[in-house]
């Protein structure tokens, strides 16, 4: 019986900003499970505190705000100083709401826009430079980032900025050897289910709506989502400014027979 730990990522270095929640904390895990050095940001007490008792003591849990210059400044100073370099920077943090256009304020447009877009393009200038030959960023979208949903125009517009922004970062860092690519998942089972302020009901209206449209008749899982972003991560060699859906089908126009 062969008891050698499976240590696919050792020596792997991996940053994960919103690492504290969800797809984040799952991907987190299967780093971590491979014997990678892992740093996760997030700004949630509450859920730092959890993240910090499900990783365990090999993990580190960095509160953050990604739409923060400044928190951007001093994550890269820590990075620098626990990881001298990053071989995966998963920029996975992000907010969304359901609202029609009408409701949306400047307040909540503007924030919406600091935590999806501009956080993540400060997030990846200022670690770029700890990035060696031969590793990779992977952006976590969704597919609302091509398209029109009602409710979603300031979340999917964010995300078409962030998907645009990943195909410029691909054409700039290439000639350094990093790759950049951009998972876009779909109706995923998260404890937020994607919509950061929704109530109880909402979130199970949600979560009925997914099972109906999604050609699978299912939610996708944290750690489908986790195994898409170390695809891209460490097998995918040859790819960069791709983007993968992670949908069950959702966004590739299937028509299966009804259930």
């Amino acid at each position: 019986m062969n008891t050698t730990p499976h240590t696919p990522y050792a020596g792997k270095k991996a940053v994960i900003t919103g690492g504290t929640l969800g797809m984040g904390l799952a991907t987190a895990q299967a780093l971590l499970d491979g014997g990678a050095d892992v740093l996760v940001t997030g700004r949630n007490p509450q859920n730092l505190e959890a993240a910090r008792r499900v990783l365990g003591p090999r993990a580190h849990v960095l509160a953050s705000d990604t739409a923060s210059l400044p928190d951007i400044d001093a994550l890269a100073a820590t990075v620098r100083e626990r990881f001298g370099r990053i071989d995966l920077l998963h920029i996975n943090a992000g907010i969304s709401s359901l609202e029609p256009f009408e409701q949306v304020t400047e307040a909540g447009y503007d924030r919406a826009f600091a935590v999806n877009t501009k956080g993540p393009f400060f997030t990846v200038q200022r670690l770029a430079p700890l990035m060696p030959a031969g590793s990779a960023i992977v952006f976590t979208s969704s597919i609302a980032d091509e398209g029109g949903m009602h409710g979603m125009s300031v979340y999917s517009a964010t995300k078409a900025a962030l998907r645009s922004m990943a195909s410029g970062f691909a054409a700039e860092l290439v000639t350094r050897g990093i790759r950049v690519n951009v998972v876009s998942p779909g109706f995923i089972d998260t404890p937020t289910l994607g919509v950061t302020d929704a109530s109880a009901e909402e979130r199970a209206e949600f979560m009925r709506l997914g099972d109906q449209i999604t050609p699978m008749r299912r939610h996708g899982t944290s750690a489908e989502v986790a195994r898409a972003v170390l695809f891209f991560a460490f097998e995918a060699t040859f790819t960069t400014g791709a983007r993968l859906t992670v949908d069950g089908g959702l966004g590739q126009g299937l028509t299966p027979a009804a259930a």
